[in-house]
């Protein structure tokens, strides 16, 4: 079975190899998904994707390559986010993230969206995502590093900041400007070396095994309960995937890595 996962700054190439046998390419991104499934793709994974200088991975391409017999996964990022969206079409989606979505808990995509390094650089994430510190925040509150006050300004002060900006150190500056309790702020950098948590890391793992483990145990085409339409759209796009699937591989990872975000 043919295998493809697209992976960024959620989770290394070398790290996924180790719970999937699968094709890793870059985060996606508008078309991409057409062009793997239209391929031979059987099933497809989606960690990561662009959205910012690059038009984002599109909910209709999805839905045609579960048409067309194809398995498609979403976790902790954009995969999140898809899948959520998709889930009543049979997109798979796994991991708290995409529960949060699915339930609308969460609905803001900047939630998992990163500012990240190119890809000579691995995507090297360069903030953190809002659901990770969501999650640090629970957990530095269960272990009573912070009182639940705290962890609600902390919370806010981090959602205020754009998404390019969010790192622990300038959450924790500004709760010292606004006064938060010394100790507890003290407590909480302490802590975070040892105790952040990153759940994007987490759910995109448990995709990885949750597709390891359906791809051994079912090898039967995708079925889907629903009729796709061939709109003015959707050929427009085939037409531009196609175009575009003549380029060169390392032309298309050059053009993927100029953004400068990816969720």
């Amino acid at each position: 079975m043919s295998v493809y996962v697209f992976v960024g700054p959620t989770i290394g190439t070398d790290e996924a190899s180790k719970e999937l046998d699968a094709t890793f390419l870059p985060p996606a991104a508008q078309g991409d998904v057409y062009r793997i499934a239209s391929e031979g793709a059987r099933a497809i994974g989606i960690i990561d994707g662009y959205f910012e200088n690059v038009p984002a991975v599109w909910h209709k391409e999805i839905l045609w390559a579960m048409s067309q017999g194809v398995h498609v996964f979403g976790a902790a990022s954009i995969g999140a986010c898809r899948a959520a969206e998709l889930h009543a079409f049979g997109m798979i989606g796994v991991g708290q993230i995409f529960e949060l979505f699915l339930h609308g808990k969460l609905e803001d995509d900047d939630e998992v969206a990163v500012a990240h390094c190119p890809a000579e650089f691995g995507y090297r994430p360069t903030s953190v995502a809002m659901v990770n510190i969501r999650a640090t925040l629970a957990a530095a509150l269960a272990t009573a590093i912070i009182a639940e006050p705290t962890r609600r300004k902390l919370e806010r002060i981090a959602k205020d900041l754009f998404y390019p900006n969010r790192r622990y150190e300038l959450v924790i500056k500004q709760a010292i400007n606004e006064k938060l309790p010394g100790p507890e702020l003290s407590h909480f950098a302490d802590w975070l070396r040892s105790g952040a948590v990153d759940q994007k890391r987490i759910d995109a793992l448990a995709m990885l095994r949750t597709m390891s483990h359906q791809i051994a145990s079912d090898t039967k085409p995708n079925r889907v309960g629903y009729f796709f339409e061939h709109s003015w759209v959707w050929e427009q796009l085939v037409r531009e995937s196609t175009a575009a699937s003549s380029n060169s591989a390392t032309d298309e990872n050059t053009t993927a890595s100029d953004p400068a975000g990816a969720r």
